[in-house]
């Protein structure tokens, strides 16, 4: 199995962003937005619109899977 940032899940290991695990313990996200559950939701599907200059893509996601993203990133210590 391949490292990732995300504890147990398969994939290549970032080399942009932070690790992932601990993320509801942040006190900012993408940068500089506060951790707020609708800050998280909205930075899962465009993280663009709190972060113009981010590298990090536009997820095409739909409010459900952003939803449920964010549901699993918050559980992950």
């Amino acid at each position: 199995m391949v490292s990732s940032d995300i504890l147990g899940a398969a994939g290549p290991k970032g080399r942009v962003g932070p690790p992932l695990r601990a993320l509801a313990e942040r006190v900012y996200i993408g940068g500089g937005a506060v951790n707020t559950p609708e800050n998280l939701l909205q930075w899962i599907a465009d993280p663009r619109s709190l972060s113009p200059r981010t590298a990090m893509p536009v997820t095409g996601v739909s409010e459900g899977q952003a939803h449920d993203v964010a549901a699993y990133l918050c559980a992950q210590h």
